[in-house]
């Protein structure tokens, strides 16, 4: 893949490159970028053309950079593209969409090709989202799928605040320091303790069972309650882990604990009901603490 700076630098002229496209041998990608062979366009091609076209110093980004780093599955669209604020490249559908920053200096890391980091990546990907609480989840996915590092998020955070949603972001990174440590538990956090008013749980408590340390997602042993739970995700239907359950199950009831599991299903789509049986529990153990109602409850 060749732009026409470069073949000009190699003293390639206007009429060679039009007389090499007209054989069949090159192929037109967009303006100002060649294919010097013919077929379709591997996605390495197809990033390189939008290099290209974006002139230089223009890094990959968004959901592209984010394919690049493994961070989402690759799908068909256009190459996503930063230029430095006040370049005068444009996007190019359904090539190419080009971005903009400000803080383009601090955002690009030194790789072939070249893109966003890890942490700068999420950000964009979660400013992107049409809704802050879209974002939170996007960010929350990310990090405690080992995509990107939360310290590294949060300092870029600070040093680059995003146009929007900044203080939703900066509530995610917070949730995961306390121990939230999947999109479930996020959401529990969320939709289930936050929105009803139950006081925050203490996360990622361990526990002994059979001679070994596990632990468990959310208790509530500091204010008073012996209550435990659990939030099952996919990880969960695998037999070694189902047993580990019950083994938990059994030293719980022998440590006349209080147990309730909620799977994605029950938070995602029935929340209040999710809030109302934690609260049943919790009056049982006599904590008398206010309740509040959240927009979804009827």
């Amino acid at each position: 893949m060749v732009g026409t700076d470069q073949l000009r630098r190699f003293s390639v002229t206007k009429s060679a490159v039009t007389a090499n496209v007209r054989a069949g041998r090159w192929q037109r990608v967009t303006a100002g970028a060649y294919a010097t062979f013919t077929g379709p366009l591997t996605t390495q091609a197809r990033i390189a053309a939008a290099l290209c076209r974006a002139g230089p110093g223009a890094i990959v980004s968004y959901r592209t950079a984010a394919e690049l780093w493994g961070m989402l599955p690759t799908e068909p669209g256009p190459v996503h593209v930063t230029v430095r604020y006040g370049c005068s490249a444009v996007s190019h559908p359904p090539l190419m969409i080009c971005h903009r920053s400000r803080a383009f200096q601090y955002i690009a890391v030194d790789a072939d090709p070249p893109l966003t980091s890890r942490a700068d990546t999420v950000l964009d990907l979660a400013v992107a989202e049409p809704t802050a609480r879209r974002a939170m989840q996007l960010l929350t996915a990310l990090v405690t799928g080992r995509k990107a590092a939360a310290s590294r998020v949060r300092e870029r955070l600070e040093l680059r605040p995003p146009p929007r949603y900044r203080h939703a972001l900066k509530q995610a990174l917070d949730r995961i320091g306390t121990g939230v440590q999947s999109p479930l538990e996020e959401l529990y956090a969320v939709d289930v303790e936050s929105a009803h008013g139950i006081p925050g749980a203490r996360r990622q408590e361990p526990f002994v069972v059979d001679g070994r340390t596990l632990v468990e997602d959310a208790v509530y042993d500091p204010i008073g309650v012996p209550l435990t739970v659990r939030l099952d995700g996919a990880t969960h239907l695998l037999p070694e882990v189902a047993q580990r359950d019950r083994r938990r199950d059994n030293a719980a009831e022998l440590a006349d604990r209080a147990r309730l599991v909620f799977g994605w299903s029950e938070v995602s789509g029935q929340p209040c009901l999710a809030a109302s049986e934690v609260f049943g529990v919790l009056r049982r153990y006599g904590w008398q603490g206010p309740t509040q109602a959240c927009p979804r409850c009827s």
